[in-house]
């Protein structure tokens, strides 16, 4: 298929509230340099997919409030591409309403949907199965996703179940299931056709209106009053979204749909989720500190993660052991890194505070 029909579409809307302090409300993890390697998550995404896709074609959707923030970090990509959404509806919404916008400019469009906050190290790997996945979805009538080869049983996936037909290089999915518990996710990896859902779709317009049409038929009326790339698209999307159905596209398509098929792909990813997952993919001093900063000194201290916001401050540590500590303006968060999955719930705890609103 021509390059001028390939799309992209890199979702960024989410606040990534596990990734507090250092992730706020104004300023979500996508927008920020969590691995420290001089590029936010959300450049790094553009940084992969602009190989194979010119930027005109390459629309970022977010939240209203992040529009000016993404073209700041991505001046490369024409402004009308960046979209505000004017509430958070999951993702079913914004995949349908930007199908819609691609379908206006070139009805053939086959896209890709990228989450903006993945780490893929395999690039080459990568580009390869989205080249696969681009040619399988322009000639027939398939939803793909790239799912990714498990390493563990974690519980923090979904799971995608495939077919099993000998030596293809894409399978028919059988199911999709949300997080499971742990003894389920081990009887996953033990049946060997099962792989982690990446969130990574690859579709051609006509495929996915399709889907919408038969899926989610309400929400499809909704976004068939809109005229899109036009004057009327802000003003018409702003009465039509409080009415839409807050789903996400797993849920309201992928798991109904019958003909979603799956590439399996050993990306080296990770979708950087907790401060335990970017501690894995850090760099790390030769006792297992992911500490990178210009004045530290570290003393009995193993296996912790810390972040400060100003790089020019003195930092020693002792005696810590498999820590979480992020220092920002606003706010301190020392936690044990087992405890990663309360960050949450810190920070709803600290809203209860008089004026906690200022430390989100």
């Amino acid at each position: 298929m021509s390059k001028s029909d390939k799309y992209c579409v890199i979702m960024a809307g989410g606040i990534g509230s596990r990734f507090w302090p250092m992730s706020t409300q104004k300023f979500p993890k996508q927008f920020q340099d969590i691995l420290g390697v001089g590029r936010t998550m959300i450049q790094q995404t553009y940084d992969r997919i602009s190989k194979a896709i010119p930027n005109e074609n390459i629309f970022v959707i977010t939240n209203k409030e992040y529009v000016a923030l993404s073209h700041q970090q991505l001046p490369e990509i024409p402004e009308d591409n960046i979209v505000g959404e004017p509430l958070m509806k999951n993702t079913a919404a914004c995949n349908l309403y930007m199908a819609n916008k691609i379908a206006e400019i070139d009805p053939n469009a086959t896209v890709i949907v990228l989450p903006a906050d993945h780490l893929i190290l395999k690039e080459d790997v990568f580009m390869e199965k989205v080249e696969l996945a681009f040619d399988i979805a322009s000639k027939n009538d398939y939803l793909v996703t790239l799912g990714i080869t498990p390493t563990r049983p974690d519980t923090g996936y979904g799971y995608i179940q495939f077919v099993d037909k000998q030596n293809a290089e894409y399978f028919k999915v059988k199911t999709f299931t949300e997080k499971p518990i742990l003894e389920i996710a081990k009887s996953f990896l033990e049946s060997g056709d099962f792989l982690w859902n990446a969130g990574i779709f690859v579709w051609n317009v006509k495929s996915i209106h399709h889907a919408f049409e038969m899926y989610l038929p309400e929400m499809t009326q909704h976004f068939m009053a809109c005229e899109y790339n036009s004057e009327g698209e802000n003003s018409c999307i702003e009465l039509i979204y409080p009415k839409v159905q807050k789903i996400s596209i797993d849920n309201g398509i992928l798991e109904k749909a019958k003909n979603v098929y799956v590439i399996p792909s050993d990306l080296g990813w990770s979708d950087l989720g907790t401060w335990t997952s970017v501690y894995e993919n850090a760099e790390k001093d030769t006792n297992d500190n992911a500490v990178k900063m210009k004045h530290v000194l570290t003393y009995n201290a193993k296996g912790n993660i810390v972040r400060m916001k100003n790089n020019n401050k003195a930092v020693i540590i002792d005696g810590l052991e498999n820590y979480i500590v992020v220092d920002t303006d606003r706010a301190l968060l020392i936690c044990p890194r087992d405890n990663d999955q309360l960050i949450k719930d810190y920070v709803l705890d600290l809203k209860n505070f008089k004026k906690g609103e200022k430390f989100m």
